[in-house]
């Protein structure tokens, strides 16, 4: 029998290390842009939109964030086949590639006042090509995290997914705080608001490189799918369907607690942006500490009952929370609301990314998770903000946000009977 020494626990550990980091970078890379445009959502309709009142700037500036979303399912069915085909390094490699190029074209951007409305649409190129390339993300990495993983500790493993995300939000939320204080308004409407989307470029390489360096199994031609979309699609589809539903709930609770509360803090309630900024600083901590923990749970109790009470409080808080803070808005309700409510998100999501690639076999898994979370946050997540803005605008009830997610929590909930719950089983029993 071989002796394993403890170089060779050494290298297990380094490797190990090293696949985590690489499966999530990407990830918090897209979430650091997704952070840094919400926060900068005004600024970029005054510079991209100044034709309209500072109601469309806002509406403008927000749908151009969510029309990214509409290319993610397309990214997910090309890319997710990639890596279901080629690899999950292959295809992770592509995608920060893309995204990198996407935050340059942002970052680089001339504006209305330089090339007139030729300024909007480079943006809408730019956040399309983003979105391609993050419906392809999630997929592959993910898919990578829990192959990793044994049955003891998968929820852990795909837990550090969505912790990743906080850590995105968590810098995107700081380096805009730190340049809204020591920046004018002038600076920053200027050239201040391009930085941060330049600081996103600058660590691609780093991502690229330890991607690069990752070792990886090539898929053996007996288990690669042909097909597999049309896989998918055909003998998966009731599963896909189910994954979609069970996306939405932890998509659009995201989507409004951590990027547009920022937004309607300063727009809605006139609460001051350092505020709303560390608002949005506070969500990405409370996300990278809470989401490990609640894979851990969801290792050791049941991935369904930790997706499915998170939600019910959910439901239950959001509204209550939301009246709370509109009756007397100010940095302390504001954190506390943001605060806690972040730990409802992160205790569901947790144990709902690792179920998603659960659900499909390994010829089509990274196409069946890319496929089902980009539609599901394509439909749902994306439009958060465009939703939340409209319906403020629409029924003049500043809290009509509230309402929206109440719904969609609930929707979302319906799929749960229905999804095995693999907790401690192996991936394909």
């Amino acid at each position: 029998m071989d002796s394993i020494t403890l170089d060779d626990v050494h290298k297990d550990k380094l490797s190990r290390t090293q696949l985590i980091f690489a499966a999530t970078i990407g990830n918090a890379l897209e979430f650091f842009d997704f952070t840094v445009y919400s926060f900068f959502a005004l600024t970029i309709g005054k510079l991209f939109f100044p034709t309209m009142s500072s109601y469309g700037q806002l509406l403008a500036s927000v749908a151009t964030f969510g029309v990214g979303f509409v290319m993610r399912p397309l990214g997910g069915i090309v890319i997710g086949a990639y890596a279901d085909r080629a690899g999950r390094k292959p295809a992770m490699t592509l995608t920060i590639f893309m995204m990198a190029l996407g935050c340059m074209l942002i970052g680089l951007a001339p504006t209305y006042a330089q090339i007139g409305v030729a300024a909007p649409v480079l943006i809408v190129f730019a956040r399309l090509l983003q979105g391609f390339s993050a419906g392809g993300e999630v997929g592959a990495s993910t898919t990578l995290l829990i192959e990793a993983a044994t049955p003891a500790n998968r929820g852990f493993f795909g837990s550090l997914q969505f912790a990743s995300q906080g850590i995105g939000v968590s810098i995107g939320a700081l380096v805009a705080g730190v340049l809204t204080a020591l920046l004018s308004t002038e600076a920053m409407l200027a050239w201040g608001w391009r930085i941060p989307f330049l600081l996103g470029v600058a660590i691609a390489p780093i991502g690229l490189r330890i991607r690069r360096r990752l070792d990886e199994q090539a898929p053996h031609a007996d288990s690669v799918a042909r097909q597999p979309v049309v896989d998918v699609l055909r003998d998966h589809g009731d599963r896909a369907l189910l994954g979609v539903l069970l996306t939405i709930g932890t998509t659009v609770t995201a989507y409004v607690v951590t990027f547009y509360m920022p937004t309607y803090a300063i727009h809605e309630l006139h609460v001051p942006a350092p505020t709303a900024l560390l608002a949005g600083l506070v969500s990405g901590v409370v996300t990278f500490v809470v989401a490990p923990v609640s894979g851990l749970l969801s290792d050791r109790l049941s991935r369904r009952a930790l997706i499915f009470w998170p939600r019910v409080a959910v439901v239950i808080a959001i509204y209550p929370a939301f009246l709370w803070l509109a009756s007397e808005p100010g940095p302390t309700r504001l954190l506390v609301t943001v605060g806690g409510l972040s730990v409802l998100l992160a205790l569901q999501a947790a144990p709902s990314i690792t179920m998603l690639p659960e659900m499909f076999p390994r010829a089509v898994r990274a196409t069946g998770m890319a496929i089902v979370y980009s539609v599901g946050v394509a439909l749902f997540g994306g439009f958060a903000q465009t939703i939340a803005t409209w319906l403020i605008r629409a029924t003049g009830n500043v809290l009509a946000p509230a309402w929206y997610v109440m719904g969609c929590v609930a929707l979302s909930c319906a799929a749960l009977p229905f999804i095995r719950d693999l907790t401690g089983l192996p991936l394909d029993d």
